[in-house]
């Protein structure tokens, strides 16, 4: 009996712990969840409340929050208070861009105007903040430094692109849909938004290949952000901004040139056998190396020379390396080095090539 006391005792924890992580998830996989009667419950709509409360008057939202967090009534009176501060308003992170998706998704089950509303003052907000050359700032109002590159980092025009696009084709993703005038606006800001993806690709030795995660926003050159973020070539940021460009419906000869030229680049730069593996040091921290391993599948560096593709390293000291061990363990264990993303444009390649030639 006291086995058996002991073992469901251990099952119950478990469970517990589980039940946790299940119904504790980030704010990230809540708003990514599938579309459905979850959107409607009580619990949604007191997300939903937050949403509204962190938005700020000019349309964007901060970053780094977790919007489904109880607040207590002291935080909800400084967030009423700083709805006109429009400083941290940012779409690094996926800030904004979470944020709409979770206005549209509950406003198809709850069609609260308040949430339209919000989402379509968020839509206004990222056309505000573009840049005349097609580019976005990674913060707007504009942030001091290197947050008012044209940012490609983490995704983040992309993440804007594809609201556009996904718009101005009126499918069914969001639920909300501007008018006229607006989406005329948004037509506009996206084929902008591809003229300078376009531009913006660059030349090694005359030859087109790809992207810095960060371009100047005169020069259009690839640039520095962090002390450990130095001018590339990006196999990850490369890889979204390839993925946009081959879902433009009538791609130009410029558009299709862009593409043809970054696969052959993604083809060219490609690691094979090794793989970048995660795990915990004797102190207890975490770390990261790669690994040889014949079956590892293909990945690209995260930072590559711009003269000659070779994948590099950095810490905060600023100063290149060109093994991953010779870094710091903060940066290796906070950074991932390696991406696998241009594999899923390599796997598309094939099918739009045969379309558009």
């Amino acid at each position: 009996m006291k086995k058996t006391s002991r073992f469901l005792l251990i099952i119950l924890a478990f469970s517990s712990i589980v039940s946790a992580q299940v119904h504790d998830p980030s704010w990230k996989n809540i708003v990514f969840q599938k579309e459905g009667g979850w959107f409607s419950s009580d619990t949604a709509k007191a997300y939903a409340e937050n949403v509204l409360l962190y938005q700020r008057d000019i349309g964007g939202w901060p970053k780094n929050t977790q919007m489904q967090k109880p607040l207590t009534e002291a935080q909800r009176a400084n967030l009423l208070e700083e709805k006109a501060e429009a400083y941290g308003c940012t779409t690094d992170n996926g800030a904004t861009y979470m944020e709409m998706i979770y206005l549209s998704k509950i406003y198809r089950q709850i069609p609260d105007e308040r949430y339209k509303n919000a989402f379509l003052k968020g839509l206004n907000y990222l056309l505000e903040a573009q840049y005349p050359n097609g580019g976005w700032p990674q913060f707007y109002p504009l942030k001091k430094g290197y947050y008012s590159q044209i940012t490609y980092n983490d995704d983040s025009m992309q993440h804007i692109m594809d609201i556009l696009r996904d718009l101005i084709n009126k499918t069914d993703r969001f639920s909300i849909q501007p008018d006229e005038a607006t989406l005329a606006r948004c037509k506009v800001a996206f084929e902008k938004g591809i003229d300078i993806i376009v531009k913006t690709q660059y030349k090694q030795n005359g030859v087109l290949t790809a992207w810095c995660a960060q371009h100047d926003t005169l020069t259009l050159l690839p640039c520095q952000a962090r002390a450990y973020e130095l001018p590339s070539l990006s196999g990850q940021e490369s890889a979204g901004l390839v993925l946009l460009l081959i879902s433009v419906e009538t791609p130009s000869i410029e558009v299709k040139n862009a593409v043809h030229a970054a696969i052959a680049w993604f083809e060219k730069t490609k690691i094979t056998g090794y793989k970048e593996v995660r795990f915990t040091g004797k102190d207890g921290k975490k770390d990261r190396r790669l690994e040889a391993d014949a079956n590892a599948p293909a990945s690209w560096a995260r930072f590559m020379e711009l003269e000659n593709n070779k994948p590099f390293y950095c810490g905060r000291d600023g100063i290149k390396k060109y093994n991953m061990e010779e870094i710091e363990q903060e940066r290796r264990g906070g950074y991932r080095w390696h991406s696998e993303a241009p594999q899923k444009v390599l796997d598309k390649y094939p099918a739009w090539k045969a379309k558009w030639e």
